[in-house]
Parts: structure tokens; C-alpha cells; sequence
């Protein structure tokens, strides 16, 4: 594996979670697999997880990490090509990439959705433009429309939770008062799509995610009912796609509540995370003994380094 990028990016899902979930176990025993290598880490947007996750995960495979934030640090780089650079962008990608490249054996973006051109936003402009001109490997720590860390680790989370063989896992829809990206969602459900799982999606109607990504999975537009002997409650805002970046609907009938709960098969609960308590989940949800929002944090550490690890064995 050159590039991390997608879920798809990987041979085998089910195998790389048992590998994950083995390393878990072992963190330090490929610490000098990365000994002598450097991982820079660009964000475009704030981090908490994923920055210190990654970073952790780089550590115990021996790896030296740099940081940088082009919110706060840096020139605002322009993405396209014959481009003018009279405004307020002073470098260009093409030697912005190739410039990085000499400082790392692995480069990692994040960068979110604009959510005012969809268009724009499914060229993956920047995580794109990185892979085109970078000459070392690239590994998507949230880009436009995918997050395939998270996913990855939420399929450690759930493979560590199941106590049946085939559960039914529910991505729910939650309201939120800002409009939010499609990227956890599209990657939930692709990794879902890989996993023998009875899979069910609901949200009110209008919030329909991208139908090349979400396929032949059952949506449902009654709450309840989806979560009726759901065995795993995976719960996200998003924004319409239809009506792009739009917030159609902010009312608390969709927040994740007791009640609702008590309709599962005593579900385990799993966000994100950051989570906007009283919003997206009640207190009494979140802080339940069926909560594993915690867990699934940490297990981001182990789906990156399983990631690190797969591409320092190629480089």
C-alpha cells in the first residue's frame, strides 16, 4: 500500500482489523521499523484526535513527527492550476508538495469540506494535489467527503464489542447547529458495506448522503424503528447533500436519547467525537456504561499505526 486514502485502499478490512487489534497488544514491538523516518503531519483544519493520535501512533513505530497548521502557520497555498497568484496566496501546491516531500518519508493531510461547491469538494482538491505532487506517500487523516481513519477504527471498536456474529449496527443522523461534513459518515458507510453486518441508516428525509456511496444499504426514515434490536448505535451529524451544506432540520426529535436506547438490544453507543452533549446525545447516554466513545478514541492510535505500519514496509 503506497497511498492511505480510502477504506478501499485496503486488501483486506477483516484482516487488517485482527492486525490492528493485535498490535494493540504489542504497541512498541515495530518501534524500529520506523527508526531513522519522518512523518509531517498538515492540517487544515483543528485536530484533537487525529493530531494526537497520529502522532502517537508515528512514536511507537519509532518515527519523528512534524507538525504544522496552515490555519495559523505558514503561506496559503493555491490549488489551481495556471492560476494567477496576484491575491492572498503566495505558493503554489507543485512546489509546496515537492518541497515537503524532502522533509518526511510520509506526508498526512486533513482537510475539511468547504461545503459551498460540491462539486469542488468531491475533486478532493487538496488531499489530491498532495498525492499528484508529493513524491513520498500520502495518508488522508480527513479530507473532503472520507475519513478511512476513523472508519478503520471503528471497525477495531465494533470488532472488540460484538458479542454475535452478525450484528445490526444503525448510523443515525443527530441535529447539530452548525452545518458539518459528509467525510465520517461516507467512510462509515463504506466500511459498513464491507462488513458482514445487518446495516441500517436513518435520518430525517432530506439528509440522504451521497447515493454512489451509500448503494443497495437500507435507509429508514423512522428513527425508532431502526433502532429497534440494533446492537450498535453509531450516531453523526451531516448536512443535506441534495441541498448542499444546508441545515434543513435543528429540532431535538433526533437526539439521542434513554428511550431511545431502551428500544435496542442494549446497544453500545459510538461517536467520534468532539459531541455536543444535549444536542446530538443526552448526558444519560453518553455517560452510560454502554457508552464506548472512549474506547473508540483510542483505538484511532491503532488504526493509524496499522496504517504507518503497512506503508513503512513498502517504502
Amino acid at each position: 500500500m503506497k497511498h492511505y486514502s480510502s477504506i478501499y485502499n485496503l486488501n483486506n478490512l477483516q484482516k487488517t482489523v485482527k492486525e490492528a487489534i493485535e498490535l494493540k497488544g504489542k504497541p512498541l514491538e515495530y518501534e524500529a521499523l520506523g527508526k531513522g523516518k519522518t512523518i509531517c503531519l498538515l492540517f487544515f483544519n483543528n485536530s484533537l484526535r487525529t493530531r494526537l493520535s497520529t502522532q502517537k501512533a508515528a512514536q511507537n513505530l519509532g518515527m519523528q513527527t512534524i507538525v504544522m497548521n496552515f490555519g495559523s502557520e505558514g503561506w496559503q497555498l493555491e490549488f489551481e492550476d495556471g492560476a494567477v497568484m496576484n491575491e492572498h496566496k503566495s505558493e503554489h501546491i507543485k512546489e509546496a508538495a515537492k518541497v515537503i516531500s524532502q522533509y518526511c518519508d510520509i506526508v498526512a493531510i486533513r482537510a475539511f469540506a468547504l461545503l459551498n461547491n460540491k462539486e469542488k469538494d468531491e475533486a478532493e482538491i487538496v488531499l489530491n494535489n498532495f498525492k499528484k505532487y508529493a513524491s513520498v506517500p500520502v495518508v488522508n487523516m480527513e479530507s473532503a467527503i472520507g475519513h478511512p481513519l476513523q472508519a478503520l477504527a471503528d471497525a477495531i471498536t465494533i470488532e472488540e464489542n460484538k458479542i454475535i456474529n452478525k450484528p445490526k449496527v444503525v448510523l443515525s443522523w443527530a441535529p447539530h447547529p452548525k452545518a458539518l461534513p459528509h467525510a465520517v459518515a461516507n467512510s462509515f458507510v463504506e466500511m459498513m458495506q464491507l462488513q458482514d453486518v445487518d446495516f441500517v441508516i436513518t435520518h430525517p428525509e432530506g439528509y440522504e448522503l451521497n447515493p454512489e456511496i451509500t448503494k443497495n444499504s437500507m435507509i429508514e426514515y423512522n428513527q425508532e424503528k431502526a433502532f429497534e434490536n440494533a446492537d450498535f448505535i453509531y450516531v453523526k451529524n451531516w448536512s443535506s447533500y441534495k441541498e448542499y451544506g444546508q441545515v434543513l432540520k435543528t429540532d431535538s426529535e433526533w437526539m439521542i436519547t434513554a428511550n431511545k436506547m431502551k428500544l435496542t438490544n442494549n446497544a453500545k453507543f459510538m461517536h467520534c467525537l468532539p459531541v455536543r452533549r444535549n444536542v446530538v446525545v443526552t448526558d444519560e447516554v453518553i455517560d452510560s456504561k454502554n457508552s464506548i466513545v472512549i474506547e473508540q478514541a483510542n483505538n484511532r492510535t491503532y488504526s493509524a499505526q496499522i496504517i504507518l505500519k503497512k506503508i513503512l514496509e513498502n517504502l
